[in-house]
């Protein structure tokens, strides 16, 4: 049993990892919705017996168990044969059962840009009064030392917390403070899967002591204390901080090595929402198809954290291309990436004297001009020219390439461009070119002066080495240029949707700055940073950064209104969002300013201030979630295991474009339709809001009524939303939009409808 070399995308956006397991013996999540046991120890006595059935004795469920979910929930993870799998999902206590899969992992500047000193300054309370939300992390862990986790000025640890600082290498009680009160550790599962920690070869910590980065970065984005003078290298120069500075942070560690068991992360999931957190931030998902909510421990998890009235927010992943979001179940708010104006500029002065503009975290000087050859012209024997142009392990001719800077090209979105500049670097090159149209504004981290070039480099690049014979190049450190635009733009690759599972709610949720972002790191995580250096801070992309700037602002928008259940939470995120970017035009997908849609960015781009206090909420209960469930296939036996208690559908099904979301979708148009949504108001005085409707191409949209009178906060009012089309969408989603307007609000929901007949 192994694992292979880690393979990166984007600075830390982790993309590789093979899995063998030889044995016929798989590790099998069994889920049993909730419970009415009195204590941990009696579900696992439960879960034991159960398992007995199978296995055929007691001794030998208790060998092959591996995690037991009893605190939020009921469930376990086993080590068990395909068949007994079978076994247990006919079994009339469960609810699902499905393999335990691997989870992908998924930041100064980036506040500055949404404007959050406004809220700070704007409204009295300020944001110590985050003090006593808590916002559970399920990451890689944390590097307690790290300033950005001081908890200078904090008051005592909130009492509603139940949760434990739990000691491990390197990670004592004294490694916990006011700022990180939690911090727990699971690694049963990735074992179970991967065999032990030690056979990796590579450094960790068997604690919640962060050995990857990736969890410091997330959770120093959504609560790091203020830090001044931080930089990457010189990069990015100016004050750390996290959204909600002043909330507090629960730690669990549940990814090792970029990878997070379904198993470990569940059982994350089962003791934060018992530990008392408020929020829980998931930087991670599954690899593209989506899985059935009951056959995806995330999906599982958020479903019993909304019912405790936690909000689960989660990235929508990095894979590029249509119909792979992910975390799309509608009680997740998922998070798409986007730019903020800051761009880090990597030059290459050509020997003609033109300049070709590049992108990349380069601090290394190089003293002077190199010849320029391109990967095609340096092949190794045996190698086609078409193969060495990707500058992939073993395919260049050392003798060709020393001394020089090497062009090389993109074969996939995927490839590891750390990979191709360590090639060049072995055989004795002294920088790399990297033509990458799609991932050109990223910054990467390379072993030597490396920069990446879009088409308009390409040419002028090209033009000159036709026409010089020995064409020299000299690339320049970085330098970073704040102000450009347009901005925000959609990350290149940022998942879109549509969502598969379920059409009508359309996905992602909402997008915040995901590329270029600085933050708190784990100082032995040197595999991604120019030359291995040991660093503080460091600057990466991908969805794993949206999503916790997303959370900080739900913990501000907690502190504010303590009594908001994660619904409303997500209602005021994402019909406050804006469409328009720093140009006045509508958000584009980077890098090359193509069109987008909601699948791209949701209801748009995340406002901090305006959703502080947005006027109209769409809110969901449980029961509607269950109506939901019910609507997309679930049986009576499921929801009774489910919530524990006995619930029948309701007759009629309630159609899921019923569902009350902030976002309107109907996937499957035939004719004209009404659709039915309710809005609760939050405000102090009587308002009356007016309906404005951007017309869907093909169909005509009126609302009933066009006006909603409200008298006093807490007032709900249900309106009608009737859909005439006339003209089919050929298969394609057409996109208008419902806006509610007052004096002071605007309440914007994305409307997406799939016309096939009119």
């Amino acid at each position: 049993m192994g694992t292979s070399k880690i393979l990166s995308l984007f600075t830390l956006l982790f993309i590789g990892y093979t899995l063998v397991n030889g044995s016929t013996r798989k590790h099998y999540i069994i889920y049993m919705g909730d419970h009415s046991h009195p204590n941990s120890e009696s579900v696992v006595r439960a879960n034991h017996e159960i398992l007995a059935e199978v296995t055929g004795s007691l001794s030998e469920a208790k060998a092959v168990a591996i995690h037991h979910y009893s605190k939020s929930f009921q469930g376990f993870s086993a080590m068990i044969t395909p068949e007994q799998a079978k076994q247990l999902a006919e079994h009339k206590s469960v609810v699902s059962v499905f393999e335990s899969k691997m989870n992908k992992l998924h930041t100064t500047h980036s506040w500055d840009f949404l404007g959050l000193e406004t809220v700070d300054k704007d409204y009295h309370k300020g944001l110590d009064t985050a003090s006593d939300v808590i916002v559970g992390v399920i990451d890689s862990g944390v590097w307690p030392e790290s300033e950005s986790f001081t908890d200078y000025g904090l008051g005592p640890v909130p009492k509603k917390f139940k949760g434990v600082c739990v000691e491990g290498d390197n990670f004592t009680q004294a490694n916990c403070n006011k700022k990180i009160i939690g911090a727990r550790f699971y690694s049963k599962g990735f074992e179970a899967e991967n065999g032990p920690l030690e056979g990796t070869n590579k450094i960790f910590f068997r604690s919640a002591r962060d050995e990857n980065g990736h969890g410091s970065h997330t959770a120093s984005t959504i609560a790091g204390s203020i830090v001044r003078n931080v930089s990457l290298f010189g990069n990015a120069k100016g004050t750390a901080r996290g959204g909600a500075p002043s909330a507090r942070l629960a730690i669990y560690k549940a990814c090792w090595f970029g990878f997070c068991s379904d198993a470990d992360v569940l059982s994350a999931m089962d003791d934060a929402i018992n530990d008392g957190v408020d929020i829980l931030s998931l930087s991670l998902g599954p690899d593209p198809p989506q899985p059935i909510y009951f056959e995806d421990a995330i999906s599982v998890g958020a479903f019993h954290a909304f019912q405790k009235g936690v909000l689960v927010s989660a990235s929508a992943g990095n894979s590029v291309f249509p119909r792979t979001a992910c975390n799309v179940a509608p009680w997740i708010l998922t998070v798409a990436a986007s730019t903020i104006d800051r761009d880090f500029s990597s030059n290459v002065l050509l020997g003609n004297s033109k300049v070709l503009k590049g992108s990349s975290l380069n601090p290394i000087r190089m003293e002077q001009s190199h010849g320029l050859v391109y990967g095609s012209a340096a092949a190794a024997a045996g190698v086609s020219a078409t193969n060495a142009s990707f500058c992939k392990n073993n395919t260049l001719d050392p003798t060709l390439i020393r001394d020089k800077i090497v062009i090389c090209t993109i074969e996939k979105f995927s490839d590891d461009r750390l990979a191709k500049a360590i090639e060049i670097w072995k055989g004795g090159g002294v920088g790399m070119i990297l033509i990458d149209h799609n991932a050109k504004d990223i910054g990467f981290q390379f072993v030597i002066p490396s920069t990446l070039i879009g088409q308009d480099a390409v040419e002028l690049l090209q033009a000159y080495i036709k026409t010089e014979k020995n064409p020299i190049g000299r690339i320049y450190p970085t330098i970073t240029v704040v102000g450009t635009k347009p901005a925000p733009e959609m990350a290149a690759f940022s998942s879109i949707g549509p969502n598969i599972i379920t059409p009508d709610i359309i996905k992602p949720d909402i997008t915040a700055p995901g590329v270029n972002i600085l933050a708190a790191w784990s100082p032995v995580a040197t595999e991604a940073t120019v030359e291995q250096r040991s660093v503080n801070y460091n600057i990466v992309s991908g969805t794993s950064m949206s999503c916790p700037h997303i959370t900080a602002i739900a913990a501000i928008i907690k502190s504010h209104h303590p009594h908001w259940g994660p619904a409303a939470i997500q209602s005021a995120i994402m019909t406050s969002a804006a469409l328009m970017d720093n140009t006045h035009h509508i958000i584009e997908r980077g890098p090359n300013g193509t069109q987008t849609t909601p699948f791209d960015y949701g209801s748009g781009h995340v406002n901090p201030v305006a959703s502080l206090n947005p006027g109209l909420v769409y809110t969901f209960k449980i029961q509607d979630v269950l109506n939901f469930l019910c609507s997309n296939g679930a049986s009576p036996a499921q929801l009774k295991n489910l919530t524990g208690g006995l619930t029948e559908c309701h007759k009629p099904l309630t159609a899921s474009y019923n569902f009350n979301y902030p976002s309107i979708g109907v996937s499957n148009l035939n004719g004209s339709l009404s659709v039915y949504r309710t809005v609760t108001y939050y405000g102090h005085e009587a308002t009356i809001y007016s309906s404005s409707v951007e017309n869907p191409p093909g169909v005509k949209v009126t609302i009933t009524p066009a006006e909603l009178k409200f008298w006093k906060t807490g007032q709900h009012i249900t309106f009608r939303i009737d859909f005439l089309p006339f003209k089919s969408s050929n298969g394609n989603f057409v996109f208008g939009a419902l806006t509610w307007k007052n004096a002071k609000q605007s309440v914007r929901s994305p409307i997406g409808l799939n016309v096939l007949s009119t």
